[in-house]
């Protein structure tokens, strides 16, 4: 069986009851999972990727797959991004103390 390498995000959000969620990315597919915990989340992600690959058409996976050639690598980095205070009324969420 042939192996890809995908990347996957994993960031930790509050429900609006206060409990922790943790919601998983596979960025160069742009599908997404959630779990109550960083290991769940990984499982879970896993499991919507693998069956997006048992189910998607030709013409999708080959719209979707990355083409990488031989030692490519991905880098995921995070940004902290200076914005206005006004932007901050509209996306809370975003604004890190």
């Amino acid at each position: 069986m042939e192996m890809i390498h995908l990347t996957a995000a994993i960031e930790k959000e509050k429900l609006s009851t206060g409990e922790d969620v943790y919601v998983a990315l596979c960025l160069e597919l742009d599908i997404a999972s959630q779990g109550s915990t960083i290991e769940e989340a990984k499982a879970n992600i896993r499991e919507a990727v693998e069956l997006f690959l048992e189910s998607a058409s030709p013409s999708e996976l080959e719209r979707r797959l990355p083409i990488r050639g031989e030692g490519s690598e991905v880098f995921t980095t995070s940004l902290d991004i200076p914005f206005r205070s006004r932007d901050v009324e509209a996306t809370p969420s975003l604004v890190r103390a």
